[in-house]
């Protein structure tokens, strides 16, 4: 029996009369709405009016127009194969568009509008009409992309007609095909229309996005990940465009309004814009953005941070991580959030074991661009640039393509990988590819360019923020981690991490903190350019490097600040996965001929024999060859503690040969804002040189802590070249003269009352080496995420000996 759909029934309800309760009348995206005007706007959430068309009235224009056992027919010659998908979506959509819209709705419908209107100020007042399924964002369900909307709306009729519109977009193919595989009758799902006031972001300066409260890769749970585009948001959404990214730390938002814990900002290319169209027919169009806007951050910090503490409001109120969509008007340049629903991937992922990847023997590099998920799949190259040929797509292939809309999910799902030219980490790809579990490389820019069908591939995700497509088979292993299987132990073990990138898949685990985090690989693969480059930018002779040097540093009022500004965020976001717990950061340690690399390195830096005991270190720090590359460290540390709040940051001194020299570089970092004992900084030194144990307790005076660096203890002790493949047999961390070595000074730091820790391999390669330090005294190991849990095991095995 048909549902009754009396006319005393309200077939169009305001927002704020609506609840996360009402999903069955008007769908989750407009009962999500009311919800939030309901509940948030008293807390500072600012979220455009609006109204929502109900299921009834939904159910009425059908039975009205007689078009239930029309469908119905329809549907029946699809499923017993006399008509294709696109004949049948086709012809129900015809019917629908072509209905009659009851008296009584029709004039709901513009009533309310009307209502709207004055409210405004405006007659015939802009709005975006949304569709909104009854069955919309339930965990078992997700209509989310295979529905139509319609933005720019404005005057009665054009609203009637987008409204019918939405109803005819429950069935499209996609929505067909999605209710078919899920086994939900076609003719239970009602929907509902949500009528919005349009947030001005097609106009000058105005801009729209997506934000999630989770990092949607790893799932880490601090985070606030904010995507931004010039315009209208379809194109952030579609793929069609690169958008800004910014990461912000989600603990220290609201420590003190004097933080400002951005921990991540990316510049995309962000080429098109989406803007309000020219005439009632043409509501909205796309138009190349200019040299200016590619150039600049869509958003200000002031506007990042506000975006986040609703992001932290909206989660709080829903009890759960949050998916939301968010606009700036261009006119006021005021922000709003037009759309959330709970995020569907994370938030329903309780396991307690951690899988990871490794690629070995990888080919050339053909295309990079965002990583989604964390595995990595090998396959061949099947290149289907235009949706009409999606019957073309071979199952268990690599789909390579420009983008992706709802209408590719057929194929995706049949996909090993995907790999497209555009679009951010919010994009339909990325989206559809982290809920079908494909490792995805989205944004490459040029992948249907340099790719070609039948090309064998890999496709690795494992690897941090950048997803690589590498030529060939690589080899690729994987590991679990089961989280409920950790032991308890006394010693501390931490984590050595050097990528920003890949750091929060590691947020899991159980450690106790950053034993070794290196500075020289963000400089290396974030910076890319020598920090005295940057200082004495006017002076260089290399023509290349200075044009490349201007690229990297567009927007930045002095080169410098993009050192300190990128160094700064990339240690945040090391910093930000074991916070509040300590996070050692070494001071840069590139060998004279690893700098030379760097753009416009080569003419800061003199060649050297034996570069690995040559001018490396804190013999760098105080040197007028490089101290003022070392002053640009000292900001980046002091940025990364007193602006972005990372005060579990820990600075740690490499390679420091006398204490005289300890002297030297502790009074340069006082010289450069950096005080040792002020506001909490501690500072370490790494224990790798015979005189640094020979005089341990000198150094103790200086420093709050040691970390052994055994590779180049064990190198100096006993003369042997760690590098040397003739003497790789005599080179053992495990020789007495090193274990001499190690148990002394951890005797002295111990006697001092100075934290010690050692780095290095050798405790998850070799029990025996692990239950040496626990029985010598050590506070902490710290080693690779992928010997975390054989560490801990052989730390048991020590401990309980």
């Amino acid at each position: 029996m048909a549902p009754d759909h009396s006319t005393n029934k309200p077939l169009v309800r305001n927002f704020e009369h609506l609840t996360r309760q009402d999903v069955a009348s008007v769908g989750g995206k407009n009962s999500s709405l009311g919800e939030m005007i309901g509940g948030l706007a008293s807390k500072g959430v600012a979220i455009p009016p609006g109204f929502a068309t109900t299921s009834d009235a939904f159910w009425q224009f059908i039975d009205t127009n007689c078009l239930r056992d029309k469908i119905a027919q329809l549907i029946e010659q699809w499923s017993s194969g006399q008509a294709t998908l696109a004949e049948t979506g086709q012809a129900v959509r015809r019917l629908i568009v072509g209905g009659k819209w009851p008296e009584d709705a029709a004039a709901a419908i513009k009533t309310a509008y009307r209502q709207l209107s004055e409210k405004a100020g405006i007659k015939n007042l802009s709005v975006a009409v949304r569709s909104s399924a009854t069955a919309e964002d339930l965990p078992s369900a997700s209509f989310a992309g295979q529905l139509e909307s319609y933005l720019n709306v404005s005057g009665e009729d054009q609203l009637l007609d987008a409204c019918r519109r939405c109803y005819a977009s429950l069935f499209t193919d996609r929505a067909i095909s999605y209710r078919q595989t899920r086994g939900f009758d076609h003719l239970s799902i009602a929907l509902s229309v949500g009528v919005q006031r349009m947030v001005r972001a097609g106009d000058r300066h105005g801009a729209s996005g997506v934000m999630f409260s989770l990092d949607t890769e790893s799932g880490f749970d601090q985070i606030v990940l904010i995507n931004a585009a010039w315009g209208l948001g379809e194109n952030i959404v579609q793929g069609a465009v690169d958008p800004d990214e910014y990461q912000v730390f989600k603990p220290l938002l609201n420590n003190r309004p004097d933080l400002v814990p951005i921990v991540q900002k990316k510049r995309g290319e962000k080429e098109i814009k989406m803007i309000y169209g020219d005439g009632e027919t043409i509501r909205t169009r796309n138009v190349p953005t200019s040299r200016a806007e590619r150039a600049a951050f869509v958003l200000s910090d002031e506007d990042i941070l506000q975006l986040a503490r609703w992001a932290c409001t909206i989660e709080k109120h829903y009890g759960c991580p949050m998916d939301m969509e968010w606009a700036k008007d261009g006119t006021t340049g005021e922000l709003f959030i037009v759309q959330a629903r709970p995020e569907t991937v994370h938030s329903r992922n309780t396991s307690a074991v951690i899988k990871t990847y490794d690629v070995g023997k990888k080919g050339r590099i053909l295309a990079t661009g965002h990583s989604i998920g964390d595995a990595a799949v090998t396959g061949r190259v099947c290149m289907i640039e235009s949706a009409k040929d999606i019957d073309k797509f071979v199952e268990g292939s690599v789909l390579v393509t420009g983008s992706t809309d709802p209408d590719w999910v057929p194929i995706m799902k049949k996909a090993a990988g995907i790999v497209t030219d555009h679009g951010g980490r919010t994009s339909h790809a990325a989206i559809v590819s982290r809920e079908l579990g494909l490792p995805a490389v989205v944004g490459t820019g040029n992948a249907t360019y340099v790719l070609h069908t039948g090309q064998d591939v890999t496709v690795s995700c494992a690897e941090g923020d950048i997803g690589y497509v590498y030529e060939g088979v690589s080899e690729i292993t994987t590991h679990t981690v089961d989280l409920a299987k950790m032991p308890t132990v006394q010693t501390n073990v931490m984590l050595n991490l050097a990528n920003p990138a890949a750091a929060y898949r590691w947020w899991r685990l159980p450690s106790d903190g950053i034993g070794l985090a290196r500075m020289e690989f963000v400089i290396n693969n974030a910076i890319c350019v020598h920090p005295m480059a940057l200082v004495r930018y006017d002076q260089l002779k290399d023509e290349d490097a200075k044009k490349e040097i201007a690229k990297l540093t567009i927007g930045y009022t002095t080169k410098p600040d993009y050192f300190v500004d990128t160094l700064a965020r990339g240690l945040a976001s090391l910093c930000a996965t074991v916070y509040p717990r300590p996070a050692i950061i070494r001071m840069s340690d590139f060998k004279t001929n690893e700098y030379a690399g760097l753009l416009g390195g080569d003419e800061f830096e003199p060649r050297e024999e034996n570069p690995m005991l040559g001018f490396r270190g804190a013999s760098r720090y105080y040197s007028p060859q490089y101290k003022e590359g070392f002053a640009l460290e000292c900001r980046a540390i002091k940025k990364l503690r007193e602006v972005l709040g990372f005060t579990n940051a820990i600075v740690m001194i490499p390679f420091c040969r006398t204490v005289a020299e300890a002297k030297k570089v502790l009074d340069v970092m006082g010289e450069n804002g950096l005080k040792r004992g002020e506001n909490g900084l501690h500072v370490y030194v790494m224990c790798e040189i015979p005189s640094n144990v020979i005089l341990a307790a000198e150094f103790c005076k200086y420093f709050d802590g040691f970390s052994i660096g055994s590779n180049d203890l064990t190198q100096l002790t006993l003369g042997v070249d760690r590098d040397s493949r003739e003497l790789a047999d005599l080179f053992s961390e495990q020789d007495e003269a090193v274990k001499w070595m190690i148990a002394r000074v951890i005797s002295v730091a111990r006697k001092e009352g100075r934290k010690i820790g050692i780095c290095g391999q050798a405790p998850s390669d070799h029990p025996e080496f692990a239950k040496f330090l626990v029985s010598a005294g050590i506070d902490s190991i710290s080693v690779s995420p992928d010997s975390f849990l054989p560490v801990k095991q052989n730390i048991v095995e020590a401990e309980g000996a």
